[in-house]
């Protein structure tokens, strides 16, 4: 219905309720009820409650099962990610992947927090006739594996908090808090992390965080590095990790994070 108004502008109620939600759990990413959203916007509860009921129904928003607060669900990334290519960080990062596979000679996947775990949402297979990689799509130990710490040691206590939280719904024993305080501390000082596989024996896992525009962590840029017996791998490990040092800047930058702007 066309507002008579001096621009002439058009009103749909429902839209911009739906924007106002989603804009205002971007200010608490721990999230809110319903009744509490209703209070923030000045609205009703019953002016909400079919909006966001039917937001969460097809995928926009996530309502925690323990606390009853809806949050942003990733779903909104992901078109965000389709509808910007320029912030698309998958085509910002595939370029970069593979030249580092090529360069490295070393298989290379990226990881994105997805609830309370990792997601494998890229990886460039290393040329020759040996390697290891994982497959696009394969969920990640979130607390104890490199690119899950990386991602946990450079998010927000806020967003850090949220993944732990929903990471430890799916865990039969609890999350050791404090050993884990250390290990990202010490994460963030080196910037970067490096460890033996706790699963592969001879993959040693290396792992950059890629940072948005924004300035928060993106993503996880990782090599599982593959030391052959024959000592014919292309370069060691050390030259790996400053190959993927520069290839993260380079993706960052991409996708608008300026280090020396955002701090």
């Amino acid at each position: 219905m066309k507002q008579s108004g001096p621009q002439g502008t058009y009103t749909a109620p429902a839209i911009e309720k739906a924007f106002e939600v989603i804009e205002l759990l971007g200010q608490h990413p721990e999230g809110a009820l319903v009744s509490e959203m209703a209070t923030l916007l000045g609205r009703s509860v019953g002016e909400l409650f079919r909006i966001i009921i039917v937001m969460e129904r097809l995928g926009y928003l996530e309502k925690s099962a323990r606390t009853d607060r809806y949050t942003v669900a990733y779903k909104l990334l992901e078109v965000a990610y389709r509808a910007t290519p320029a912030q698309d960080i998958t085509r910002a990062a595939l370029p970069q992947m593979q030249g580092l596979a090529q360069d490295a000679g070393q298989s290379c996947h990226l990881v994105v927090p997805n609830a309370g775990s990792g997601l494998v949402i890229a990886c460039e297979q290393q040329p020759g006739i040996r390697g290891f990689s994982l497959r696009v799509g394969a969920k990640i130990d979130i607390v104890n594996s490199c690119s899950g710490q990386v991602l946990l040691a450079f998010s927000s206590e806020t967003r850090a908090g949220q993944i732990l939280a929903a990471a430890e719904q799916d865990r039969a024993d609890p999350i050791d808090r404090t050993r884990l305080a250390e290990q990202l501390a010490l994460i963030r000082t080196r910037g970067y992390d490096r460890r033996q596989s706790p699963i592969t024996h001879g993959v040693t896992d290396i792992s950059c965080p890629v940072f948005g525009f924004d300035g928060n962590v993106a993503a996880a840029l990782t090599i599982p590095f593959l030391e052959l017996i024959d000592g014919s791998q292309k370069v060691d490990a050390e030259a790996a990790r400053e190959m993927l040092h520069a290839a993260v800047a380079r993706i960052s930058e991409t996708l608008g994070y300026r280090a020396n702007r955002l701090g």
